[in-house]
């Protein structure tokens, strides 16, 4: 049944290179339904926007301006980590923000983000339907960490991907002609968690033709300090250089972070950071090896200049639909992609139910790592290969790629506005 009403949509979480990407395809698709949807509208850094009633109207921007979200990274509206409680425990929260959906005509709700993302969007939904609200409420995917379950792959993923197997492979050449007489070890510390999604994809900086000598460390396989150890003097005494991918969740086998920092972020996930030196120290102490090391951090996730052409194809096709499911009615729902064919890469959308979504993360399968724990198998390079396939550049000026900041103008206020959360 269609559903009658502005259209809300929000980023949350860690930004990506092509999260502007989902967000233009949501406003050019909004523009080809006006059977369900009259106004779009952006919350200002994600969940926190609807709750503080910071609705920027995005018909305020140019043709040219959203048509340039195409190719800027990070989050154009802003994002934020914010996790909605148990309504049980924390309904006026909710209650708010159906104050604002009901100010505002919101009748369409779409969350761009990872997994806490679409615990959000399903708590939302199941309050709706509790309120007997006519609306949708809807996720569209997005996380660098690829740990979404059912989904072939996650929008934000391929363009890491690519990022860290460049990365890896271009500071291996300059390892490998420094190894004589100065640096004989490359530290590269990469983003996940949990997941060794991009640790694995560090391992395609090697193949056939550019082999490389790289030694990885996943979440998955618990760390062993002498046996890793053994690893990286086997590979220097064979190539003269080595190349470490760590992940930031490498973990020891009692569960505990080699870098955890003793904090929580607002999700109260561990703070990591930091494992790259860690390691790098490590191999130093037991080793005495000269080594350099880089932390990737934001640098993987902000590369728009080197992103995945694969990736950003999904990222739009996947905000095309999730418009789709909102004009059609449907709701709980997460656009997710469906893997047909290797090589060629083809894949096509189907819906996934939020319930089978919010709260489940999806970790490397143990048959993508070899077997003795420190590199990607032929299995896991079919898979990441066509992740990182092609290139989307961005249009560059004196040198530089041409990015666009937006007026992000809100929509005047409709309630007190004694409520305030955030900074």
């Amino acid at each position: 049944m269609t559903v009658k009403g502005n259209l809300l949509y929000a980023q949350s979480g860690g930004v990506t290179s092509v999260i502007n990407v989902s967000a233009a395809a949501i406003i050019d698709a909004s523009a080809q339904h006006p059977e369900a949807i009259d106004n779009v509208y952006a919350a200002k850094n994600g969940i926190l926007g609807v709750l503080n009633e910071e609705l920027i109207d995005v018909g305020c921007e140019s043709p040219e301006a959203l048509r340039a979200l195409r190719h800027t990274p990070s989050g154009a509206f802003g994002s934020c980590r914010y996790k909605l409680q148990d309504p049980e425990r924390q309904q006026r929260e909710f209650e708010r923000i159906f104050e604002v959906f009901e100010q505002h005509n919101i009748r369409h709700f779409l969350y761009n983000g990872g997994g806490d993302s679409a615990d959000t969007c399903l708590k939302l939904a199941l309050q709706a339907k509790a309120r007997n609200l006519e609306m949708t409420v809807n996720h569209v995917p997005k996380t660098v960490d690829n740990d979404l379950p059912i989904t072939d792959c996650c929008p934000g993923f391929g363009s890491v991907a690519k990022y860290i197997a460049i990365s890896t492979r271009e500071a291996s050449f300059d390892v490998a002609a420094m190894a004589l007489t100065s640096t004989k070890v490359f530290v590269i510390e990469v983003m996940g968690r949990h997941a060794g999604w991009i640790a694995a994809a560090g391992g395609l900086a090697s193949d056939a033709e550019t082999d490389i000598p790289i030694v990885i460390l996943f979440p998955e396989i618990p760390f062993e300090r002498q046996k890793f150890m053994e690893r990286v003097k086997t590979s220097v005494e064979q190539s003269g250089y080595v190349s470490v991918v760590v992940s930031e969740g490498a973990r020891y086998d009692d569960g505990s972070f080699l870098a955890d920092q003793g904090t929580r972020d607002a999700f109260g996930h561990a703070q990591l950071g930091g494992v790259g030196p860690v390691v790098a120290n490590m191999i130093r102490e037991d080793l005495g090896f000269k080594f350099h090391y880089a932390v990737a951090d934001y640098l993987q996730r902000s590369a728009r200049h080197i992103a995945s052409k694969t990736d950003y194809e999904q990222a739009y096709a996947l905000g095309e639909r999730a418009v789709e499911y909102a004009s059609e009615g449907r709701t709980t729902l997460m656009p997710a992609i469906r893997r047909l064919a290797d090589a060629p890469y083809e894949w096509d959308i189907v819906p996934a139910d939020l319930n089978q979504v919010a709260n489940v993360e999806k970790a490397l399968p143990r048959d993508y790592i070899t077997e003795d724990g420190y590199g990607i198998t032929e299995k896991a390079r079919r898979y990441l290969a066509p992740l990182i396939e092609g290139e989307d550049y961005p249009p560059y000026s004196n040198g530089m790629p041409n990015y666009v900041r937006l007026k992000n103008v809100l929509v005047p206020r409709k309630l007190p506005s004694d409520w305030k959360i955030g900074g």
